[in-house]
């Protein structure tokens, strides 16, 4: 019998932290486990780093493989600030990205560095509350005996990286979430503005590199290969095998556009996040703050089951309950217009998918266009991925909302996939993408394309500019 290779993927998520055991040859998933996280309510959003790690040992414990697997990948939330002391501790508990106080701070950097396009052309993108960038100036303005006490900075999936190896190191793909990562690494003046010496930052591994190996103290058998881990949306087109120009749609805490591209994006209007790949290529991306969760908050004040939706209403509902990202409106709250006297529950509830989707759905042409991966072909399928993918409500809200057909991949939990298939490309030698492609991983039902509902989305549209002095 042939020896079987074993890896593991982790998904260290808003939420929880997600592990996968793998076979390298096939792609099998040969064992699982999932540990929560605790975060914070109220104003911000914050979790104590070493929960993270607690998680993580429990999931990867609970896969069944932490003696045999021989390889691991960490793939992590983006832009999280993890602010340690000399002796690696956290100073505080870690800023997350969906903690908005920073939006201040946000735009004031943006001005303070030449405005918008500047920040396109040198970083990608243009900070948002989101960004760790932000993060990093709200610390310093509002905690500054704490920013005094940091002598690194790491993104969580670097943070557990370390822990796991003993070494610092970071990839791209993450590290240009930061608002402080160009196409040629550091910003220096970006850093001196902020107050940060590149010291205090990991090294940026080159794709497809080795972060060191696991130390005996840690969940896994000392020695196991660790690759440099990334982003987990990033991990998540490497799960799907993600080619150049294919578009996906991820239902999550936070709701994502996003696909593979050639070309550096540089979007000045700041919808889209000009994000860089875990292999070399870019990754345009643009994203909302408010998905399933707001989705379903609407579905228990209502009373509802989240698939007991109705159609053909006029109702129209912002969910913007965590303020918002996309449209970039941090302080918003949520907003219900056109109730009548014959609105039925079912309605409001299509209306809170409608508008959760709306935003992400008129974002997919931007990022299309900033990646360059515009065509006269035929759309290619959504590929609509997520805890939400399976919904049939959110199904065919997308369908009814985007006219485009949708590919539903039937695979598990595609960023510790694709953690999973870096974690292999360290043993095969291939590209961790081909190894997705290899295991099949985005295969799975097509839905047929309907004809788009343009008059669903001019009126979310209309209501969204009329109610932007609400929003804001």
């Amino acid at each position: 019998m042939a020896t079987r290779h074993v890896v593991i993927g982790i998904d260290s998520s808003t939420q929880s932290t997600k592990a996968l055991a793998v076979d390298v040859a096939t792609g099998e998933v040969l064992g699982r486990g999932q540990a929560p996280h605790t975060v914070s309510a109220g104003a911000g959003r914050e979790s104590d780093p070493g929960v993270w790690w607690d998680a993580l040992s429990a999931a990867v414990g609970a896969t069944g493989h932490a003696e045999t697997a021989e390889a691991v990948s960490i793939a992590g939330q983006q832009h999280g600030l993890v602010a340690l002391d000399k002796r690696g501790e956290a100073v505080r508990p870690a800023l997350l990205w969906n903690d908005v106080r920073s939006a201040s701070q946000a735009a004031r950097l943006v001005d303070e560095l030449g405005g918008a396009k500047t920040w396109a052309q040198r970083t990608g993108s243009v900070p948002t509350a989101a960004f760790t960038v932000a993060k990093w100036a709200w610390l310093c303005e509002n905690e500054p005996e704490a920013a005094a006490r940091v002598t690194s900075i790491r993104l969580p999936h670097d943070y557990l990286t370390e822990r796991l190896t003993g070494e610092p190191a970071t990839d791209r793909g993450d590290a240009s979430g930061t608002g402080w990562w160009g196409a040629d690494g550091y910003d220096d003046e970006i850093l001196r503005h902020v107050g940060l010496d590149r010291a205090a930052l990991p090294p940026v591994l080159a794709p497809g590199a080795q972060a060191g190996v696991a130390r005996a103290d840690g969940p896994l058998r000392a020695g196991v290969l660790v690759a440099t881990g990334t982003g987990d949306n990033a991990a998540a087109a490497l799960g799907l095998g993600l080619r150049p120009g294919q578009p996906v749609l991820s239902l999550g805490t936070s709701g994502t556009v996003y696909t593979v591209a050639r070309q550096r994006p540089t979007d000045p209007t700041g919808t889209v996040a000009g994000f860089a790949d875990a292999l070399g290529r870019w990754l345009p991306l643009a994203c909302t703050l408010n998905c399933t969760l707001a989705v379903d908050r609407f579905a228990a004040l209502l009373g509802r089951d989240r698939e007991a939706v109705e159609r053909d209403g006029d109702v129209v509902v912002l969910p913007y309950l965590d303020g918002e990202r996309t449209p970039n409106l941090p302080a918003a709250g949520g907003l219900v217009h056109g109730l009548r006297h014959d609105t039925t529950p079912g309605q409001v509830l299509q209306a809170a998918y409608d508008g959760a989707a709306h935003a992400l759905l008129t974002a997919l042409d931007d990022v299309l266009r900033a990646g360059g991966e515009t065509g006269t072909s035929a759309p290619q399928p959504i590929l609509l991925i997520g805890g939400g993918a399976r919904g049939r409500a959110w199904q065919q809200t997308v369908l009814r909302l985007s006219g485009r057909p949708v590919r539903v991949p039937t695979a598990p939990e595609l960023v510790a996939l694709g953690a999973a298939a870096q974690a292999a490309a360290l043993l095969t030698g291939e590209p961790a993408d081909e190894v997705a492609r290899r295991w099949g991983t985005s295969d799975g039902p097509v839905l047929p394309a309907v004809e788009r509902d343009d008059a669903t989305l001019d009126r979310i549209s209309r209501t969204l500019r009329r109610g932007h002095d609400l929003l804001t």
